[in-house]
């Protein structure tokens, strides 16, 4: 009787959601060959082709994503069986301070799965600006801290990702005109002030039209054709896209920092950090 190798499947979604073998190596611990090796032989296993190249990167065929979600049933039941049956290795409580709209976008998926794999850890999430969550007086009010640091800036931070700060509007409401409609955040908010800093470099007209703290606040303003806001790349909400037009300037660069700073629960800081890495990364 044939039979599928967990770990063999367990490598197979790892490049699935990771983007490619390289990633799946780095966080299985392997080797990209091994990984590859993996591969092939779930393929001839099958007798099916799971990946095409496309560029630099392997994306699923059709009988590739016709297995990931049955692979994904499989790996699930495999891991409520351990973890049944063996006690969670971590447990206390987490604070976590983190900017609104990585708090929308990063954090929902991440949070999940985290929470399935350490059912004993309470997590306690703020969602401020990064200027706030900094800020001396707060900063004792959180185990981990994901914050936003302009470039050149120094920082106590780990950098885990330099992020382009990009344009971010509805195709559905294209801009027209020679003035350019603002949805933004209040004063203190990094992407406000970019934004603003640039404009004021250039010869066209531009107004603030929505001030809004709260990121669902923004995309609904933007969903009415009310403006464009700014945000770094990798907290783009999904039914709003990154926009390239003439009179918008480029916004350079940002840091996405975290700030590590537990000392009751190092492990546990440290394990959600590692969450944090792997998908701001892939």
């Amino acid at each position: 009787m044939k039979q599928l190798s967990l770990d063999t499947l367990r490598t197979f979604v790892s490049v699935i959601e990771l983007g490619g073998y390289a990633k799946a190596g780095d966080f299985l611990g392997r080797s990209q060959p091994a990984i590859s090796l993996q591969i092939k032989k779930l393929e001839s296993q099958l007798d099916r082709k799971l990946f095409t190249k496309v560029g630099q990167r392997h994306v699923p065929s059709a009988d590739g994503n016709w297995l990931y979600p049955k692979a994904k049933e499989l790996l699930e039941l495999n891991d409520n069986i351990f973890r049944s049956l063996t006690p969670a290795p971590l447990s206390g409580r987490l604070r976590l301070g983190i900017p609104n709209e990585f708090a929308s976008t990063l954090l929902p998926g991440l949070i999940g799965e985290f929470s399935k794999r350490y059912p004993d850890v309470s997590l306690e999430v703020t969602s401020a600006l990064s200027r706030d969550l900094l800020h001396p007086s707060q900063r004792d009010h959180f185990d981990l801290i994901l914050a936003l640091v302009n470039p050149g800036e120094q920082t106590e931070g780990e950098v885990v990702l330099e992020d382009d700060v990009v344009w971010v509007g509805d195709t559905a409401h294209p801009l027209v005109g020679n003035n350019i409609p603002l949805v933004l955040a209040p004063d203190g908010c990094m992407y406000r002030s970019r934004v603003i800093e640039q404009l004021k470099q250039q010869t066209f007209a531009w107004k603030i039209s929505y001030t809004n703290a709260d990121l669902g606040g923004l995309v609904a303003a933007i969903q009415q054709g009310l403006g464009v806001t700014a945000l770094a790349k990798s907290s783009l909400p999904a039914n709003l896209v990154a926009l390239n037009h003439p009179h918008l300037p480029k916004l350079g660069k940002v840091n996405i920092c975290l700030f590590n700073q537990d000392t009751q629960h190092p492990v546990i800081s440290k394990t959600l950090a590692e969450f944090f890495k792997v998908r701001l990364t892939q």
